[in-house]
């Protein structure tokens, strides 16, 4: 958590004037008791009328100021919390945008999004009550027990006692709140993910009758949630009532042996009823005191946890200079390469050597889990290869800067995404810049021109997610995306799965008679989608079981033939091919 306060040196001039302004209001706050008993021993004892008058004026000029500086102080240390928020955000949205897809796998979409809102808000919250609070209530309990000191030493004593018995009881419980706080952290992760799934596979639970199963597993997981809630929630709750009865005894035992010094003679009424006030303080302060440490528990507990996502260093290195272009034969090469997963136990390919020449289209096609995607999304170093070499124009891709690399290549992932807003803004992440003639240009490759035309042009809105689009559609708006910046190589990552046969050939026709022809590699379960391609890579178990054209495999191929087989009968006819 302390690492996380250096997002606070924007905003030094706030944390300062914030806590000082707070300890003004503080400083005046103590100076009304001692008013008051100057009203009872002078102005009250000889009915001093005007005297009273004027102390009551003094009082209400102290409580005027107290509350300017109070608003003061509550808008500095609001400004610095929220500034600190703002900054620790985009300092942590940043630092998970420089993981690769190794670290975001096992984070998970559910931790990043606790960590990203509630606990966030949790820690912003902890800022700001800090700033405000955490000096100015140990200042009043402190100051109070000063100025007990300056009226009577002997009745003083009962402050002190009081003080050190609270003190007791407030450090013990945070001690055993905060590692609690934690652990309600985690369980609102599960509850996050349980709820992230049930609502994005809604359609799937129905399809399945599963309602009962995933309400019964919520149910479940959010108890187990509130049980915990709970537990935390009793602990922190003898606070308060343990702060009052250790006050309240200290107040009867003030109040007692100040009326034996009364009578006496040692000390006056007005002592005995200012010292009554400052135990007061005392008690006010330490019950806010006590609601301030259990909400800087939860923030420690909220900031640890994001302190745990920066701690997480990227196995992904980029590299600052631009490097010399290289006459190569090849636009890609696999130099024996091998890939592991984080924390994975064996390899998810293994030894895979092949070459690509520029403007080839290579096909894909293996099993489901041989390893298809991950292959090519180390091209443009989603994964990071575990040994070996992966070349791209003869570079190896660990020698471009990552945008430069990225701008070579246009990507179409399995998952169709497009973003909430028109067709036009969604077809420009392919290139900011891109023209409306570039634009219907890349739509009509991907089959997607007449449908654009039907839904009315570019500026028809898509939803989040595009949910007013049907799967076809959104898979071919994500192949003109990555068609408008106009890459070098192509990846198209089963992005065909949805259209029918002669749509699919239609597409694969397309970018094989652009004008630009990338390099394209083409991941695909479908013998047509490959068929045609100049060659194909047949993936078995993460290891490569065969290369060559679709008519090399049918002869040398096990793996291949074993795949053509379930998808044809021998009076099939192929379909078209780029």
């Amino acid at each position: 958590m302390k690492k996380l306060l250096i997002y606070l040196k924007d905003y030094k001039k706030e944390s300062i004037l914030g806590p000082l302004f707070k300890l003004l209001e503080a400083s005046f706050e103590l100076l009304v008791p001692l008013v008051i008993a100057r009203i009872i021993d002078h102005g009250i004892r000889y009915a001093d009328t005007g005297y009273i008058f004027r102390m009551c004026l003094l009082l209400a000029a102290l409580g005027t100021i107290g509350l300017a500086c109070s608003i003061t102080a509550q808008y500095y240390a609001a400004k610095a919390a929220a500034g600190f928020a703002k900054n620790l955000r985009h300092a942590l949205f940043a630092h998970i945008q420089s993981f690769s897809y190794s670290e975001l796998d096992t984070l998970g979409t559910s931790t990043m999004i606790t960590r990203m809102t509630s606990d966030m808000n949790q820690v912003q919250s902890g800022v700001n009550l800090t700033l405000r609070l955490l000096l100015r209530s140990p200042f009043i309990v402190f100051g109070a027990m000063i100025m007990a000191f300056m009226l009577d030493v002997q009745s003083a004593l009962v402050f002190v006692a009081a003080i050190i018995f609270l003190s007791v009881v407030i450090f013990g419980i945070m001690l055993w709140c905060i590692p609690l706080y934690k652990k309600v952290q985690s369980k609102l992760d599960q509850v996050l993910r349980i709820t992230r799934e049930n609502l994005t596979g809604v359609r799937v639970i129905r399809a399945f009758c599963m309602e009962e199963d995933e309400i019964r597993k919520f149910e479940g997981c959010n108890e187990e949630l509130t049980q915990i809630q709970k537990y935390v929630g009793r602990i922190s709750a003898l606070m308060n009532p343990i702060t009052y009865i250790i006050i309240n005894l200290s107040i009867i035992w003030l109040i007692w042996t100040g009326a034996i010094r009364v009578n006496m003679g040692i000390i006056t009424q007005g002592t005995v009823v200012a010292l009554y006030n400052y135990m007061s303080q005392i008690l006010a302060e330490l019950v806010k005191l006590a609601n301030l440490i259990i909400t800087i528990n939860k923030s420690i507990a909220c900031g640890n946890r994001i302190q745990e996502i920066f701690e997480i260093s990227s196995d992904f290195t980029e590299s600052e200079h631009i490097p010399a272009p290289k006459n190569s034969l090849f636009m890609v090469e696999f130099n024996h390469v091998d890939l592991r997963y984080k924390n994975a136990g064996d390899n998810a390919l293994t030894d895979i050597n092949f070459k690509v020449r520029p403007g080839e289209i290579v096909g894909i096609i293996g099993g489901t889990g041989s390893g298809k995607s991950s292959l090519v999304n180390m091209i443009p170093r989603f994964y990071e290869a575990s040994a070996g070499d992966i070349l791209v124009d003869g570079i190896p891709v660990k020698e471009y800067p990552v945008n430069m690399l990225r701008d070579k290549i246009g990507v179409v992932p399995q998952k169709s995404i497009l973003f909430k807003g028109t067709i036009r803004s969604n077809m420009k992440w392919g290139k900011q810049n891109a023209t409306d003639e570039e634009i219907f240009q890349a739509l009509e490759i991907a089959q997607a021109k007449e449908v654009t035309e039907n839904k009315g042009g570019l500026d028809y809105m898509v939803d989040q997610g595009g949910k007013n689009l049907s799967g076809g559609q959104k898979q071919r708006f994500t192949i003109a995306r990555a068609l408008v910046r106009q890459p070098e190589i192509l990846i198209l990552d089963d992005s065909s799965s949805a259209l029918d046969f002669a749509t699919d050939a239609a597409l694969r026709k397309a970018i094989g008679t652009m004008e630009n022809r990338p390099t394209v590699f083409v991941v695909s379960q479908r013998i047509s989608s490959v068929k045609h391609c100049d060659q194909i890579i047949v993936l078995d178990d993460g290891a490569v079981a065969g290369i060559g054209t679709d008519k090399n495999l049918m002869q040398s191929c096990k793996v291949y033939q074993e795949i053509y087989a379930s998808q044809f009968r021998k009076e099939d006819s192929a379909h078209g091919g780029f």
